[in-house]
């Protein structure tokens, strides 16, 4: 039996396509793309008349918090999460605990992915163990078990020498080097920008300068070793700069940008001192905020992504200081960049398709997908035009502190299916 998806506006840039078709599925593979597609008898039929349809979607920078903060979020939840939001596939961050730097967690996370999950999950291997800058991790047994990336976000290699040696050893695998970018010494006890909203609220501030001299470093460390370099959550208009130059000069160096960078500053930081909005990196300036839009027009940056970082409601029920940092994004990305930058005409809908869903795979190097004769059938339904209130539901995730909570957007997820499996149907995790 097959399932044919009919009257979709399907846009895929990969391919060309910008039109409205039909796409019949057929098991775990798209079979035919074309318009008014003949069915047979035993065909399901889908009308998404209004609706885009879109190659999955992809968050390449997501915690899911299993194995060891199950209290915050667990893969079941954070995929569901995931779904909910128009996601095929994320990228799990590797902080758990134990630390994502062996074989065997690896093994475990995509175990409990194929048993609990709503969505793809793939998993990314520390560059350290432990993730605290001292020795390298077992990178080649986790490429073995599925990593598809290292990193140590959370933190990030603090000293030159060993951020060398783990690009030097593991460029061999051929996976990227994903880089948080996080001067200790300068940032020290920070925990907003420094400058404004430092001074206003009389908090330790948090320079722009201890995440842009980390990624000039590890740029000209890529361009040392050849290693593939991704610099996470860039949140500066200095940060993209540095790496828009390196583009140029032919460094392997690719970016990301989170929603809530891009969506907020530190103007929405008050006297309230909503712990929701406590992130790293920070917060930064309106000005830091105009760079990364720019950044995204002018394909400086490749990715957007969410950082979805979900706590318990007691762990950001704290004072601002003691608060851990922060917030989710899932559920709210896609709405998110169709009401903020698709709609108001600054990127397009094929523009959006790239940077959340063709670059994050070509980055981490997994299968990609297309809306194609032959590809595995992962595809993202959303009616652009549906208004709701992010929050007035509640949420998919265990997690509430998302930034944007009670905020209307428009657009949303309303089918997603895994390779051809549906994980979301009418807007209801399956």
């Amino acid at each position: 039996m097959a399932l044919i998806l009919r009257n979709a506006h399907v846009i895929d840039p990969a391919c060309g396509l910008d039109g409205v078709l039909d796409v019949r599925i057929a098991g775990e593979r798209i079979e035919r793309v074309g318009e008014r597609l003949e069915g047979g008898d035993s065909d399901d039929q889908l009308d998404l008349t209004g609706c885009c349809l879109v190659p999955g979607l992809v968050d390449m920078h997501v915690h899911l918090r299993e194995p060891g903060y199950e209290h915050k979020e667990d893969i079941e939840s954070g995929t569901r999460a995931a779904a909910v939001g128009g996601f095929t596939a994320v990228c799990s961050m590797p902080n758990t605990d134990p630390v994502s730097d062996s074989a065997s967690v690896i093994e475990f996370v995509l175990s409990r992915a194929r048993a609990a999950g709503h969505c793809r999950v793939h998993p990314c291997g520390a560059m350290t163990k432990g993730e605290r800058g001292e020795i390298l991790s077992e990178m080649g047994d986790m490429v073995a078990h599925g990593a598809v990336a290292f990193t140590d976000d959370g933190r990030g290699v603090q000293s030159a020498g060993m951020m060398r040696r783990v690009m030097d050893y593991g460029k061999m695998f051929g996976k990227v080097f994903m880089s948080h970018c996080q001067d200790e010494d300068l940032v020290g006890d920070g925990q907003v920008n420094e400058g404004v909203a430092s001074t206003k609220l009389g908090l330790l501030g948090w320079p722009a300068a201890g995440e842009e001299l980390q990624i000039a470093r590890d740029i000209r460390l890529a361009e040392l070793t050849g290693a593939r370099l991704h610099i996470q959550h860039v949140s500066t208009a200095r940060g993209v700069e540095l790496v828009r130059a390196a583009k140029a000069r032919g460094i392997p160096v690719t970016c990301e940008a989170t929603v809530h960078h891009l969506f907020l500053t530190e103007d929405d930081l008050d006297g309230t001192y909503d712990t929701n909005l406590k992130v790293n990196p920070p917060l930064r300036t309106a000005a830091d905020a105009a760079a990364l839009v720019e950044g995204l027009v002018d394909k400086t940056i490749d990715a957007i992504v969410t950082d979805h970082a979900p706590h318990a409601a007691w762990e950001k029920a704290r004072e601002f200081e003691l608060a851990p940092f922060g917030m989710t994004g899932l559920e709210s990305s896609l709405a998110l960049v169709i009401s903020k930058l698709v709609r108001p005409g600054t990127i397009s809908y094929a523009r959006m398709v790239e940077l959340m869903s063709i670059r994050p795979r070509e980055i981490l190097g997994v299968d990609s997908i297309s809306i194609t004769a032959g590809s595995p059938a992962d595809v993202t339904v959303f009616d652009p035009n549906l208004t709701w209130t992010l929050g007035r539901d509640g949420y998919q995730s265990k997690a509430e502190n998302c930034g944007f909570a009670g905020t209307e957007l428009t657009g949303r997820a309303v089918d997603v299916f895994v390779s051809g499996r549906p994980t979301l149907a009418d807007g209801a995790i399956c």
